[in-house]
């Protein structure tokens, strides 16, 4: 395998991406960045490039096409360049983000890139994919899920590793602030004239998290500098306390007499736990099932006809349906089953 000389990055980029694949089980024959042809990804695919060669890795660029913006051909020609500055494949996919989702364009795009970037994973098989979100882009999305009321799982943010569709997505830089990573990009700039793409989504303010990036960010950074760094410890802190509690939720549907497919529980059992660990285990069990977090209001409705039942669970038959889901109760037995 060959590899060309990658350009000069800093240690501070590159011993993150070192780490995250070195925590691997194994040492994957080869791995992919995606690559939008910004500052962020493309300095992500710069150290990529090294720590990949240090340990003997093919190192693939991804790109997805979204073609949102009319300069999105010059984008993925940059992303070519780069390939080449690094002497490494560019595979590219095309996507159509649909306006009528009803989600928003940020998060159809979203969704879209993502199953983009899967094909592409299984198509050329590649199991980890590299996502250059980093410290500021944490606390952004901290802020964001406080505001649209989170609960604990959703206030933990981003995850260092994900598995999504089969591919498992790698972010070894949470814990790197934006402008470590700009000032590398200049440096690149000036030493092979290769000059990242500039999303003008990132600074309209008609997009929710730009608006965060532009109104709030200036505002947090005046009052209180280094907030990102407070704020993205905090979603680590929120990832600890989330776990322990899905282990102690665990631990809860076992004491309910699950069923083999752990479709069912224990009503009796269910209701010796206190009122909050009741309203956890449903969430758990649920999630389980492969149901969407309900709503407050959802939840509390569940929770409250659950508890009105019957002793033995028969008196009436309850049926609640979410997310595509029918929770029933009968002779003891809560059960769900699809709607």
């Amino acid at each position: 395998m060959s590899f060309s000389d990658p350009p000069d990055c800093p240690a501070a980029l590159i011993q993150p991406v070192r780490e995250a694949l070195l925590a691997l089980p194994a040492r994957p024959p080869r791995i992919a960045v995606a690559v939008s042809g910004g500052a962020d990804s493309a300095m992500l695919a710069v150290a990529a490039a090294h720590a990949a060669r240090a340990q003997g890795i093919e190192l693939l660029l991804f790109h997805i096409h979204h073609g949102l913006q009319s300069m999105a051909d010059d984008w993925a020609a940059q992303v070519e360049a780069l390939g080449a500055m690094l002497g490494t494949h560019v595979i590219q996919s095309r996507v159509r983000v649909p306006g009528d989702s009803g989600k928003g364009v940020e998060a159809a795009a979203r969704e879209a890139r993502y199953a983009a970037l899967a094909a592409l994973a299984r198509d050329h098989a590649v199991a980890h994919v590299l996502l250059a979100h980093h410290r500021d882009d944490q606390a952004e999305t901290v802020l964001l899920r406080l505001l649209r009321g989170a609960g604990l799982h959703g206030m933990a943010a981003m995850a260092p590793a994900v598995t999504r569709d089969g591919v498992q997505y790698l972010r070894p830089w949470l814990g790197v602030g934006r402008q470590a990573i700009r000032s590398a990009a200049q440096a690149l700039a000036a030493e092979r004239d290769w000059h990242p793409v500039e999303d003008p989504t990132n600074a309209d303010p008609r997009y929710t998290r730009a608006a965060v990036r532009t109104r709030l960010a200036p505002v947090l950074d005046e009052r209180w500098p280094g907030w990102q760094a407070i704020v993205a410890r905090h979603a680590r802190h929120m990832a600890e306390a989330a776990q322990v509690l899905d282990e102690v939720a665990e631990a809860d549907l076992q004491s309910l007499e699950p069923g083999p497919d752990r479709a069912s529980f224990s009503l009796a059992a269910w209701r010796a736990l206190s009122s909050a660990r009741q309203a956890h285990v449903l969430r758990y069990w649920l999630a389980g099932q492969g149901a969407a977090m309900p709503s407050d209001a959802r939840l509390a409705d569940l929770l409250r006809q659950l508890r009105q039942l019957h002793a033995l669970g028969h008196d009436r038959q309850l049926r609640v349906e979410h997310a595509g889901l029918a929770v029933r109760c009968h002779r003891g037995r809560v059960w769900v089953e699809p709607a």
